[in-house]
């Protein structure tokens, strides 16, 4: 696939971002800049369009480049440069230019088209949500959750005399030997418990400041803030009670009693927290491939028996180098697929260590870069950006739609394995999405909470959310922090509700996806095509799935993963 990046006509094509001068005359052109015809005005909103895809394609390289190396201060000084310099200077002069804007009759006319009304209901929302006092906090914000991310990457332990980022060292509690696995989630543990108080001072320094940025805007607490912030125009806060309440009916006993067959083959009365992840039959960890260049090899060769398109993109993105995949010392922990809204190729950070965990992450990041391939084309910026309900749809429908095609990396018997850990692991994640989520509205709306209250609401809704059969006797201190090792709740706060809610909408792909393949792809190709031009539940129509939080479809997708796991166990 050809890629170019596309000629420029407003800004200059070798700009340089290094001081606010630079920027500050192209933004005094778009705020003066007559626009009382619609030709005018169009021009004036792809001027706009342009200059958010620069800068927010600057901010991607900054953000990448400190994350694959934590420990480059000059990296990092360069992501604190453009979230302190430029991002507060940039909020007052988008606030001015989206009033300019919403001051146009064209409005009205352009609204007629569904994608232009979608984009000024975002615009109206952040008129009223923009208060110029909260810049400096949001400036702060950026900066400060940067540091979850260095606090994280830092942790590592010696093993045989080998230094082991957490990735690495979490491949052990897979292994067979169960002393062997007490003594390195021991070492794990001991390590994660020199930041417990770190984090927890850092989270009440983010909580502070949201809750501010909350009030400020004129909001009760920070949950209703973000409700409106993240344009949840399509579900409300009841709704995501109503997920946390079917989950804990629908799922929760499903995962309980997937958790005793569990313990029978083992032949123990109740887990210790090193047992979770060991398979039951005494099989080691499935290893589907050595390193990244495998992965990625494999991973090409695999999409082209699904759609040439997939490998197409993945390919490109490996010649361009926007891959890294491979965990090491100082490299920040997660997965993310980060979207570069000019050149339209997105980058895939990963940190692989030869798992099957690392192999669904790359098909689920793989998923979302060939959204951002799908929807390049779209003649503006903030089409693109697309909700997160939206975003994880493409992920997680990508992790089952190639599932059957995982023969690329494994034996007959091992690819069987493998859909069935996978399959498992969906219904067994779900109750922590739901899980985080309510935790995420109990934090917010109970802002004066102690840091002893929140150990208790954390262990409480691990009592409604688990399943009460792991012994924690000398870990209990591990079990009230385990909210801290969720990135989300420190860099990308409620982002997290929509996995699930995408999981549902993916299941729906895969039932799809079964009874007619070819349509079943082309029904989600169309709907990546749409990125935010529709709402959020016509584009899930589009895909031919529901967009449904009900407990009864929520009982029907997981009875639906029972069947196919049945099927595996014949």
């Amino acid at each position: 696939m050809k890629i170019e990046r596309p000629q420029r006509h407003f800004l200059p094509q070798n700009l340089i971002i290094d001081n606010w001068d630079k920027l500050a005359p192209f933004f005094t052109n778009l705020e003066e800049r007559d626009i009382s015809d619609i030709q005018s005005f169009e021009k004036w909103m792809s001027d706009i369009s342009e200059i958010e895809a620069v800068l927010e394609e600057d901010l991607a390289w900054r953000y990448i480049r400190m994350t694959i190396d934590t420990t480059n201060e000059d990296l990092g000084k360069a992501y604190t440069f453009f979230v302190t310099e430029i991002q507060p200077k940039l909020a007052p002069i988008e606030d001015r230019l989206n009033k300019k804007m919403m001051a146009s009759s064209f409005v009205d006319e352009l609204s007629d088209d569904k994608a232009y009304s979608i984009l000024f209901r975002k615009i109206r929302t952040a008129l009223e949500i923009y208060r110029e006092e909260n810049v400096p906090i949001q400036a702060a914000l950026s900066e400060e959750s940067q540091q979850y991310g260095a606090i994280s990457a830092a942790q590592s332990i010696e093993h045989d005399g080998e230094k082991l980022t957490m990735q690495k060292a979490a491949l052990y509690l897979k292994k067979q030997d169960r002393n062997l696995r007490e003594a390195v989630f021991t070492k794990m543990s001991s390590r994660r418990r020199e930041d417990i108080e770190k984090l927890d001072d850092l989270f009440d320094s983010l909580l502070k400041k949201r809750h501010q940025v909350a009030i400020n805007a004129g909001f009760k607490n920070f949950r209703d803030y973000k409700m409106v912030a993240m344009d949840r125009f399509d579900y409300s806060v009841e709704d995501c009670k109503a997920f946390h309440s079917a989950v804990k009916k629908s799922v929760v006993p499903i995962v309980r009693h997937m958790q005793e067959e569990r313990l029978r083959r083992l032949g123990l009365e109740k887990f210790r927290p090193w047992d979770l992840d060991v398979d039951p039959e005494g099989k080691d960890a499935l290893k589907p491939f050595t390193d990244g260049k495998e992965l990625i090899n494999k991973t090409i060769e695999m999409m082209k028996t699904i759609d040439p398109y997939f490998a197409d993109c993945l390919q490109t993105m490996d010649e361009m180098h926007h891959l890294d995949l491979e965990s090491k010392n100082g490299k920040a922990p997660g997965g993310y697929n980060y979207p570069l809204y000019e050149i339209g190729v997105p980058f895939i950070f990963m940190n692989a260590v030869g798992s099957q965990r690392d192999l669904v992450t790359m098909v689920h990041e793989g998923g979302h870069a060939i959204h951002s391939f799908l929807s390049r084309d779209l003649k503006l910026t903030g089409f693109k950006n697309l909700p997160s309900e939206v975003a994880e749809l493409a992920s997680m429908s990508m992790e089952l739609i190639t599932m059957n095609k995982w023969n690329h990396f494994y034996s007959e018997a091992d690819h069987k394995r493998a859909q069935k850990e996978h399959l498992e692991d969906i219904i067994r994640i779900m109750p922590w999405i739901a899980q985080v989520d309510e935790f995420q509205h109990w934090l917010y709306e109970n802002y004066d909470h102690s840091r002893t209250d929140r150990k208790e609401k954390w262990i409480s809704l691990s009592k409604e959310y688990g399943t009460g059969l792991t012994d924690w006797s000398d870990f209990e201190d591990l079990l009230e922090t385990s909210w801290q090792r969720q990135l989300h709740i420190f860099e990308v706060p409620f982002y997290y509700i929509e996995y699930g809610i995408a999981q549902l909408g993916a299941l729906g792909v895969w039932q799809n996806f079964l009874n007619n393949g070819k349509k079943a792809v082309e029904d989600y190709k169309n709907a990546l095509r749409l990125a935010y031009t529709r709402p959020i539940p016509e584009i899930y129509a589009t895909a031919n799935v529901k967009f449904d939080l009900s407990e009864k479809r929520i009982s029907q997708l997981m009875r639906f993963v029972e069947e196919q796991l049945a099927l595996l166990a014949d």
